[in-house]
């Protein structure tokens, strides 16, 4: 469908490269690309893109967690289309510069090794790396924003289990993604969960029954969407795939996202 082309149709010309010391003012370049760095404990560079809406006025922000095969095409385009619907987008890469020679996830050789990148990553310096993106924006010296996350598959497990550390989010949105396996961390969390799942993904559906007891348990917000006769991964299989179940799942959920983030 249409809107596939304009995912596709991907501005790439980053303009420059920003620095996170301190705070900046995020919507001074709008319909702008650009890398942000920060810099590590360990003194590596985690780099975010961000991606400005047009009009430069976005009082929400989304951070972006990308899925098992890091920041690639599909999540960049995925982050213009946000973007395009006013939304500031920053969506960090958050195997950069973890492995020796690779800058970003484009750098590795293949999305195998960039897979493999990311299931080696230290689960405390993942959540220290949302929670320096987190306060870069917290910081803008336009005042605060209303911050949400969303993350796909790998990356929608680390959305969920990132609402268990930072109570301030505005709402978090699952693709795909599990629960923390500690079911009791879910009393940590003070914002709305929204999961969005294939119904023929038997392993992470196996999961949700458990996880809406407990949501319920602690009295927090759990809702979701289940969609008929696709798996793991629609979103990035209907951005692409000729249309079919993928692509119809994608565009019902791509309205509910933007519904909810509104």
């Amino acid at each position: 469908m249409r809107l596939k082309l304009q995912l596709f149709t991907v501005l790439l010309g980053f303009t420059g490269f920003l620095s996170a010391q301190g705070p900046k003012q995020l919507s001074e370049a709008p319909g702008q690309q650009e890398w942000v760095d920060f810099k590590r404990d360990n003194g590596s560079v985690l780099k975010a893109l961000v991606v400005y809406p047009e009009n430069g006025t976005a009082t929400k922000t989304v951070i972006l967690i990308h899925d098992s095969l890091g920041l690639n095409e599909w999540i960049r385009g995925f982050s213009v289309r946000l973007a395009d619907q006013g939304f500031l987008v920053l969506a960090p890469d958050l195997i950069s510069n973890c492995v020796e020679g690779i800058e970003k996830t484009t750098d590795f050789e293949n999305s195998d090794r960039a897979r493999e990148a990311i299931y080696a990553l230290d689960q405390e310096q993942v959540t220290k790396d949302l929670n320096m993106v987190y306060n870069y924006v917290e910081n803008d010296t336009l005042g605060k924003r209303k911050i949400s996350v969303i993350g796909f598959s790998w990356g929608g497990s680390q959305s969920f289990n990132y609402a268990t550390q930072n109570p301030n989010l505005e709402s978090v949105v699952v693709y795909y993604g599990t629960a923390p396996k500690e079911l009791s961390t879910l009393k940590d969390i003070k914002s709305p969960v929204y999961g969005f799942y294939g119904a023929a993904d038997n392993r992470v559906n196996a999961t949700i029954p458990d996880t809406e007891k407990a949501m319920k348990e602690y009295g927090n917000l759990y809702s979701f969407d289940i969609y008929e006769g696709v798996g793991h991964a629609f979103m990035s299989r209907g951005a692409v795939e000729a249309y079919g179940p993928n692509t119809m799942a994608y565009e019902k959920s791509w309205k509910k996202l933007i519904s909810l983030l509104k």
